[in-house]
């Protein structure tokens, strides 16, 4: 059912959250937009004007890494100086109260930590941007390190344990996702009885077979996102409108 107006959403949604014992958000670039990360999928996003670099690409080719690395940097001001939106610190009020026990995210901006979530329980289904790992033997570098070492030699830096690449945390086009996490979003998403997908397209899989998943396993199902999405006709509630105006409500300091 689609909601008549904000009002109308924000007062069934709130129905819903009640009589609700286990919630699973599941979260998309839309959220953080207020919160001032770009959507890059949208029309003028970085993926319209750059040309993804996939991982094997970044891997064979030094000249990939490099550059992969001076995009990143260029985000870097965009990145540090966000903060959670309404939407982030509604799901962490949320959270605080019992009704969640993890968020499943596609963002990989690190904001539902900043909200409150511990980091054990925010799913990132794409990585995380605020840091890097080598892809061989995983050890963890931090964005000031790696810049650090770009300036000095002018490339990207390999790991000094195993010569292996470094690049963000991330999941880029070509790379498997991450076992573990798919694992457990399909654990929640089976074992909870309101699912909520807040600003995604679900256009983009396997992540946005979470939320038919949970709907057949008996959650109901909740979209709230400002355009429509190819799930709406199997959700018991749609909710059209600004992500922060309909979550801003259920923010508890």
């Amino acid at each position: 059912m689609i909601a008549a107006d904000l009002q109308d959403g924000v007062n069934r949604l709130g129905d819903m959250i009640a009589a609700a014992r286990v919630i699973v958000p599941f979260t998309g670039a839309g959220i953080s937009t207020e919160a001032g990360i770009p959507d890059f999928r949208s029309p003028g996003g970085l993926w319209t004007r750059n040309r993804p670099i996939h991982f094997e690409e970044f891997v064979a080719s030094q000249d990939a890494r490099d550059e992969a690395w001076r995009r990143r940097f260029a985000m870097q001001e965009t990145f540090a100086a966000a903060r959670p939106g309404r939407g982030h610190r509604a799901l962490a009020s949320l959270y605080r109260a019992g009704k969640i026990p993890a968020v499943i995210t596609q963002n990989i901006d690190n904001l539902h930590q900043e909200s409150g979530f511990a980091a054990d329980h925010v799913i990132e289904l794409h990585g995380n941007t605020t840091y890097a790992r080598c892809i061989g033997c995983g050890q963890r570098y931090e964005l000031g390190w790696v810049q650090e070492r770009f300036a000095a030699d002018g490339a990207a830096p390999d790991c000094p344990a195993c010569a292996e690449p470094v690049k963000t945390a991330t999941v880029s086009f070509g790379q498997a996702m991450p076992e573990n996490e798919m694992q457990r979003a399909t654990e929640l998403a089976q074992h909870c009885d309101l699912f909520i997908a807040i600003g995604s397209s679900l256009v983009v899989w396997p992540a946005a077979g979470f939320p038919l998943m949970a709907r057949q396993a008996g959650a109901r199902l909740v979209i709230i996102n400002r355009e429509p999405t190819d799930q709406d006709d199997v959700a018991d509630l749609v909710v059209h409108q600004d992500i922060g105006e309909v979550l801003g409500p259920f923010v508890r300091n």
